[in-house]
């Protein structure tokens, strides 16, 4: 999401090249959907949407999702997605927490995969997601656990190496989220140098409004 940083716009053209990319959205939106009920009445927000890996898999389950992020170069692909496939219940938004933008609508589910370790103060996000998700609405957080600063090869833009599961649980709680519970949800395997291929392991935490 931090895109003065890190140039996403200028990584989104090939950003689905990627397999273990891909492979790790489709692992996210099967956890999700084991973990809670995605419904047809559904209004859902993608917040770190990228290109829309995730929002396209959750797309036909849902009324309708938004697909937000800070780097306009990533909405343009996802927005050539939903008109090469004529998809009427996707929209976009462009928005950045670090500019203290501001989120517009009410949702029954805000869901956000690899985006967190990006966003510099995330307590005042998640504060911002449970004033935007309806009473008994869902958030679905995915995100590394611990990883050393080892999974990018370049940490400009990353203000987290992963998350502490216990730690992030009680960001929750302090928001107001209740039945606040993870749950792995895949892994990426990466060639780290000096250490050769790792496997950095990727967990889900909902929470309930």
């Amino acid at each position: 999401m931090e895109d003065d940083t890190r140039d996403f716009d200028r990584e989104a053209a090939s950003w689905d090249e990627n397999p273990e990319r891909v492979k790790l959205a489709k692992d996210i939106a099967g956890t999700i959907a084991r973990e809670i009920r995605l419904e047809p009445v559904m209004d859902v927000l993608d917040f770190g949407c990228g290109t829309g890996l995730l929002t396209l898999e959750l797309q036909p389950s849902v009324r309708s999702i938004t697909g937000v992020d800070s780097s306009r170069g990533m909405l343009d692909v996802l927005n050539g997605k939903i008109g090469k496939q004529n998809l009427a219940n996707v929209k976009t938004l462009c928005f950045d927490p670090d500019r203290g933008d501001d989120l517009p609508g009410r949702y029954d589910l805000v869901v956000s995969s690899m985006a967190l370790h990006h966003v510099r103060e995330t307590q005042p996000l998640l504060n911002l997601f449970h004033r935007i998700i309806n009473p008994s609405g869902y958030l679905c957080i995915a995100d590394l656990d611990p990883d050393g600063g080892q999974f990018h090869s370049d940490n400009e833009g990353v203000f987290h190496f992963g998350f502490d599961r216990v730690k992030l649980r009680q960001s929750l709680i302090e928001a107001g989220f209740s039945e606040v519970r993870d749950k792995s949800a895949g892994g990426v395997m990466k060639y780290v140098v000096g250490e050769g291929l790792q496997l950095f392991t990727v967990f889900l935490m909902t929470g309930r409004r």
